[in-house]
């Protein structure tokens, strides 16, 4: 009782946040490879060091020293990497600790008269502190402290934020239920005088591996803070993924992001937009990984990660 009682403490809480134009934009990215291409179906996740960008929760069942490391090409000349760390403290928890970091490469620079003057660049970053523990029996929480930077030219905006994650098992079906709210805090300080809202994200989910089949089928249902026309639509920013597993040292993944369809659809086509294809290799203590996701007639977005046990 009491956990049904503290899950809906957390939906009547936060379900109450209306969503907004927002800064930081870039924290919604994947940056793990094995989660976007997954379509970002990631909440419920537990044994992947990159859980802490997730939900926190997560890493309460992380076993060792896990750490990953991914690097994105965006578009244009835009790039993206983190790197995550997980360990335990006997009797304390279990602890995370993460980097995001995004370049927009270099802009012209003019001044109000057109005149050209010195190239300037944007990047932004977030440091991320997480810890897990036990609530109860198969029932974990965790917790995120960040710190947010943006810096564009001579301006700079930071921020602190918390991320709040729940998780709960059942192992012996092979069923994991996961729940986050991502970004829940506020700029420091802005660009100008007018401060902006962070990118807060509601996002609820589900995993299970199949028992006669080598496959994990993922299902998450994003921005449900977000106002919508009905409530049915409140529901429209979901994702999914089945990651199978081919042999003991390589699985195939394959992700879709409805919302993300929706966005890139351009007159009445969208191609392969919100489509994931990914493939993980083992080699020896360490795993790679490569994701693409299809942006339709805009491109799409490379994906690579390694990660290992410390």
């Amino acid at each position: 009782m009491n956990k049904i009682i503290l899950v809906a403490l957390f939906v009547f809480i936060f379900g109450r946040i209306s969503y907004s134009q927002n800064t930081f934009e870039f924290l919604r990215l994947d940056g793990s490879a094995r989660a976007a291409s997954l379509g970002g179906s990631f909440v419920s996740n537990n044994d992947d060091a990159d859980v802490i960008f997730y939900n926190p929760a997560g890493i309460q069942l992380l076993e060792g020293n896990p750490a990953s490391f991914s690097f994105v090409k965006h578009l244009m000349d835009i790039n993206l990497a983190s790197l995550s760390y997980s360990t335990e403290y006997e009797g304390i928890g279990r602890f995370g600790a993460a980097i995001k970091y995004i370049n927009y490469g270099t802009f012209d620079g003019y001044d109000e008269f057109g005149a050209s003057t010195k190239e300037f660049g944007v990047n932004e970053m977030a440091l991320v502190i997480g810890y897990a523990n036990v609530l109860d029996y198969n029932f974990y929480y965790g917790a995120n402290i960040k710190f947010i930077y943006s810096g564009i030219e001579d301006r700079s905006s930071t921020g602190m934020a918390v991320d709040l994650g729940l998780h709960y098992s059942i192992p012996d079906k092979n069923w994991y239920f996961g729940f986050a709210v991502l970004n829940l805090g506020s700029q420091l300080s802005s660009y100008y005088s007018t401060k902006e809202d962070l990118p807060l994200d509601i996002v609820i989910g589900v995993s299970k591996s199949l028992e006669n089949l080598p496959v994990r089928l993922s299902v998450d249902f994003h921005k449900l803070n977000q106002d919508r026309d009905d409530f049915v639509e409140r529901f429209r920013a979901f994702t999914v993924g089945a990651e199978f597993t081919l042999s003991k040292v390589m699985k195939l993944r394959f992700g879709y992001d409805n919302e993300r369809r929706k966005d890139f659809k351009i007159g009445t086509t969208a191609g392969i937009a919100g489509f994931n294809v990914g493939l993980g290799v083992r080699i020896s203590d360490y795993q790679f990984d490569y994701a693409y996701s299809a942006l339709g007639s805009v491109g799409g977005l490379h994906r690579i990660g390694i990660s290992t046990s410390l």
